[in-house]
């Protein structure tokens, strides 16, 4: 069996914008204080983990079980990440154990080459998401990487790889809650604290924080031109942090009122820098100015194999652009998405791994890969 090989089934119709910044769109519009409910649940029950596990393993995948259908892993992927607790990198992998189980393989060889188009068929569905395609990457390693595969018979041997693989979604799963306990201490009572963009983990570590009884305030940015701060500080709002919204061009004016700065990351690079949300390099720049420490929160399935030495080594994830007015012609409109910031300007990385300096990253990346 092979994985379906269907064209992109969510194709932009907005002039190249691309799948990336659609699926960040979608996930952002529809988290609600109901998530952010069973959020909190996640954290303070051990238990708590989502039941997509178990869905898993009792029905072989979303689409495959009872359908009379070949399985897709497009069409897994896509069930799954439409969920709004699951990142994209998480969808993905909960997609490639469900092909593993629902797989018609009959020899390892073939069974690891099929997983493989599944792969890659994922990670061609939207080539600027970095997370997506570490997320494959890291679950192809983690699954295949075991020396007792070509001894054991090959049922012994896929049933294996399933349980490595649903072991893999289970620690991504953990990955949010886990990185929100280790910043706890990092957020101490009469902080404040400077976000950007959107960030699910950096709203779980602020989550914690707030439940946990510490008293801090939030400085928002606008987040143009997808209002993401208003959307995050709305959040915050509900929960009863003080938070405030600032136009993206006020950060150095508000710098010295900010105790620390906490963003997200779409990918963590071999450099120990960051890919992020168009505006968290010029951020950075202006923390390290001011001596102000600059945290990211990542999980562990965005370190990607990547090593851009500029802004320009970036493959553009484009978004549309509305200023309100009509623009003249002939003006060149920047629609890129994110922007690399440099190890240099980022003070610690908070993962599932631990707390990691940005030095640190690298050697952490080829543990992860090998």
């Amino acid at each position: 069996m092979e994985p379906n090989n269907l064209p992109n089934p969510n194709p932009s119709t907005d002039h190249g914008i691309s799948a990336y910044y659609q699926t960040r769109a979608e996930h952002h519009a529809v988290v609600t204080s109901d998530w952010l409910a069973q959020a909190q649940a996640a954290v303070t029950r051990n238990a708590a983990v989502p039941e997509v596990l178990p869905k898993i393993a009792a029905t072989g995948g979303s689409r495959a079980a009872g359908s009379g259908k070949a399985f897709s892993v497009i069409d897994e992927f896509n069930y799954w990440r439409k969920k709004p607790d699951l990142a994209e990198a998480v969808a993905a992998i909960m997609a490639l154990a469900a092909f593993i189980r629902s797989s018609e393989a009959t020899t390892m060889m073939e069974l690891e080459i099929e997983l493989k188009k599944a792969s890659d068929t994922l990670k061609s569905w939207d080539t600027t998401s970095i997370s997506l395609s570490a997320g494959c990457d890291l679950f192809m390693r983690y699954v295949t990487r075991t020396s007792a595969l070509e001894y054991e018979d090959f049922n012994a041997a896929k049933l294996r790889l399933i349980e490595r693989g649903e072991k893999f979604g289970e620690i991504s799963l953990k990955a949010r809650r886990t990185i929100a306990m280790l910043g706890q201490d990092f957020v101490f009572d009469g902080s404040t604290i400077l976000v950007h963009g959107y960030s699910r983990v950096v709203l779980e570590v602020l989550k914690l924080a707030a439940s946990n009884r510490k008293m801090f305030r939030v400085l928002c940015t606008e987040g143009r031109p997808d209002r993401t701060g208003l959307r995050f500080s709305n959040e915050l709002a509900q929960l009863g942090v003080p938070v405030k919204l600032l136009i993206d061009s006020a950060v150095a004016y508000t710098m010295d009122e900010v105790d620390m700065v906490f963003v997200g990351a779409d990918g963590v690079v071999e450099s120990g820098g960051i890919i992020n949300m168009m505006g968290t390099y010029q951020i950075a720049l202006v923390a390290h100015c001011m001596n102000k420490p600059v945290y990211v929160a990542a999980e562990s399935y965005k370190f990607a194999r990547l090593y851009p030495l500029d802004q320009k080594d970036l493959a553009p994830a484009i978004r549309p652009i509305e200023f309100g007015v009509p623009i003249p012609s002939g003006v060149e409109v920047e629609r890129n998405a994110r922007d690399y910031t440099p190890p240099q300007y980022l003070t610690l990385l908070f993962t599932d791994l631990g707390v990691l300096t940005p030095s640190v990253v690298s050697d952490e990346l080829i543990q992860l890969y090998l």
